[in-house]
């Protein structure tokens, strides 16, 4: 069930062109390796890409640590890789939350592992009272309180990804 809206559209489109802003300045004329983390960051990614100077080029890697539940497993499972050569450039990893902190920790590690010139993280959203693990967040949308969100991408068991705005979620009380 849909509780209260977290995040407006209009405060989205604000957020992914401010984001985009900070990219464009860091970046420079620079190209880079955009990497969506799926499924969740279809949105924000999309969004983010176009306003983006043309020497990117873009790619997606999905992981599962959810399945179709409110909490992380804590296990990280490669559902699909990237096809890029990332080795020598500039990699972005654009994710929709930073939660716990472990999942993306995994994926910038097997990023990593592929010898990239760096590796910076660009999330939508961050829960710092729930990370587990440090992880810097080189470029952050918002910042947000301990509930769980859908819409914009974000989704309970596959569900609620194509609202326009970002809502906290209610389990229905069992």
């Amino acid at each position: 069930m849909l509780g209260k809206t977290i995040i407006t559209r209009d405060e989205i489109e604000r957020i992914v062109s401010r984001v985009a802003g900070e990219i464009n300045r860091d970046l420079g004329e620079e190209p880079a390796v955009f990497i969506g983390v799926l499924k969740g960051c279809i949105f924000f990614f999309t969004d983010l890409v176009r306003q983006l100077k043309p020497s990117i080029e873009v790619d997606f890697i999905q992981v599962s640590s959810y399945g179709a539940s409110t909490h992380s497993s804590g296990t990280v499972r490669l559902v699909k890789d990237i096809t890029a050569d990332v080795r020598d450039r500039h990699v972005f990893l654009v994710e929709d939350i930073v939660d716990t902190g472990t999942t993306l920790k995994d994926v910038a590690n097997m990023i990593r592992a592929r010898h990239p010139k760096s590796v910076r993280i660009v999330s939508l959203l961050s829960k710092p009272s729930r990370r587990k693990v440090e992880v810097d967040i080189a470029f952050l949308g918002a910042e947000i309180e301990d509930v769980f969100v859908v819409g914009y991408g974000l989704d309970c068991g596959e569900k609620f990804r194509n609202l326009d705005e970002i809502h906290e979620f209610l389990p229905d009380p069992e």
